[in-house]
């Protein structure tokens, strides 16, 4: 895996919608810029990036957490694959391995790691989705994260992303944690 950049993103929120946060709230986010061995290819077999996955995973989460003030409560992953790339190659590098590495950090992980993946441009930003990394449900943990590293991605580079934050919304006022919606009717 050839890594040309690591760029660290930490957003601390006191405020939101003209009232105080309920307590402050940071999220972070850790960036790989990584060089991206299937641009510009027609592959069917993306097993070289699958193995980025758990690596980029591991380090990833530990720059994060190194930016957190308390424990993760949500989580997020992204990447922005460069022009001459697929969405698959950011695919491969998020889902099969990434997870577990990400879920061991931050002791626990029993709900599903919310990921975006798109094609950008240098200079792309993109939306993280958190959410609570053991409840799904828990709504007030349902959050985004912006990010952008200047400078990337390249055609040929894959912006990696791993996001936490060690709380929800600032001032959640929808539906309280634990709640379940009720089931869908046709």
């Amino acid at each position: 895996m050839d890594i040309r950049r690591i760029w660290l993103c930490k957003d601390v929120v006191f405020a939101e919608g003209g009232l105080p946060a309920l307590k402050p709230v940071t999220r972070v986010a850790a960036c790989a810029v990584i060089a991206n061995p299937a641009a510009g290819h027609a592959l069917d077999d993306l097993s070289e990036l699958v193995a980025f996955g758990a690596d980029l995973g591991a380090r990833l989460v530990k720059e994060a957490q190194a930016l957190l003030p308390g424990p993760a409560i949500s989580y997020g992953k992204a990447a922005i694959v460069g022009t001459s790339g697929d969405i698959e190659h950011a695919a491969a590098i998020l889902h099969p391995r990434m997870g577990k590495p990400m879920r061991e950090a931050i002791g626990g992980g029993q709900a599903i790691i919310p990921s975006n993946v798109k094609i950008g441009g240098v200079g792309s930003a993109i939306d993280i989705p958190l959410g609570h990394k053991d409840d799904v449900w828990s709504f007030d943990q349902i959050d985004t994260l912006s990010a952008m590293v200047p400078n990337a991605p390249r055609p040929d580079e894959i912006v990696v992303v791993v996001a936490l934050a060690d709380g929800g919304r600032p001032r959640p006022r929808v539906a309280k944690s634990g709640a379940v919606p009720p089931a869908l009717t046709v």
